[in-house]
């Protein structure tokens, strides 16, 4: 455990100007060969480190008795030094910035998904926002895998063009006893369609992934990873969130701020609606 590292905080190449267009137009593409491979074999370590001791807000996705597992956990910085380094002192700020063109970036939050191999449980399709207590534009969600990622794996693909659709649909709970179902049907928000039986009427963006790539994703874009079929390969991923200058609180009902694991998490929240993210539980990650 590092808790400051020397590492690069510069990208291991210039994003391009196509790949920031690709985003803003289809809601999602994949960025390659951005991250240095000092910051995956650090974040690879504390990622193990983390599943060897869940903390207080970690969800097991996986029933007892079945194969694999399918690993949650949100928040992460705020108890692991590595984790806090990775979003604030790896070239991802720099990334969020470029993409959102931001004149200040603040952090978010991190959640860890990890599917080991066998692991039949799916990421069920979504949009990020309807979960969150933000309105605005500029929110990005990037999603770093720390193995190779494959559609067998479960690597997450996504529906083009879906953040245009002008509709914010029901959140979707990922496991049936994670405390959240109750509170996100609070939104009142529409039900999201059936994704799956219609796949073929969308066009499905989907890209195998290595370590040092990311994808970014808008978060009305409709989302979906399957679970790890593969007999061997891990599936280790961390989605980052960060917030640009179009970003505020939002105080409608239905949000995880609701969840008693957050409420404990982010004691004294104190936020009004309108405000701007910041502060300890949200800090100025750019300019850094």
């Amino acid at each position: 455990m590092t808790g400051t590292t020397k590492l690069p905080a510069a990208l291991a190449r210039a994003i391009t100007t196509a790949e920031i267009d690709a985003y803003h137009r289809d809601g999602a593409t994949v960025i390659r060969d951005v991250i240095p491979d000092g910051w995956i074999n650090l974040m690879r370590d504390a990622v193990d480190r983390i599943l060897a001791d869940p903390g207080p807000a970690s969800l097991e996705y996986t029933d007892e008795g079945k194969s694999g597992r399918y690993y949650g956990d949100f928040f992460i910085w705020m108890r692991d030094p590595d984790f806090k380094a990775f979003m604030m002192e790896s070239p991802l700020p720099d990334l969020a910035q470029q993409v959102m063109k931001a004149s200040t970036v603040n952090f978010f939050y991190d959640q860890l998904l990890v599917k080991e191999p066998n692991t039949a449980e799916p990421t069920p399709w979504h949009q990020d926002l309807p979960y969150w207590p933000v309105r605005g534009n500029d929110a990005l969600s990037v999603w770093v895998p720390f193995d190779h990622a494959t559609v067998e794996s479960g690597v997450v693909v996504y529906v083009k063009g879906s953040h245009k659709w002008g509709k914010m649909f029901a959140p979707a709970t990922f496991a049936k006893d994670s405390g959240f179902g109750d509170i996100y049907a609070k939104a009142g928000l529409e039900p999201l369609p059936d994704i799956e039986a219609e796949r073929d009427s969308h066009e499905i963006l989907s890209w195998e992934m290595a370590p040092g790539d990311v994808l970014i994703h808008h978060p009305l874009t409709l989302h979906y990873a399957g679970g790890n079929a593969s007999p061997t390969g891990r599936r280790r991923g961390l989605a980052l969130r960060y917030l640009g200058d179009d970003a505020f609180f939002d105080d409608r009902p239905g949000t995880f701020v609701e969840n008693r694991k957050v409420m404990q998490l982010l004691p004294d929240f104190g936020f009004n609606d309108g405000d701007r993210f910041s502060g300890e539980y949200f800090p100025q990650v750019w300019p850094r």
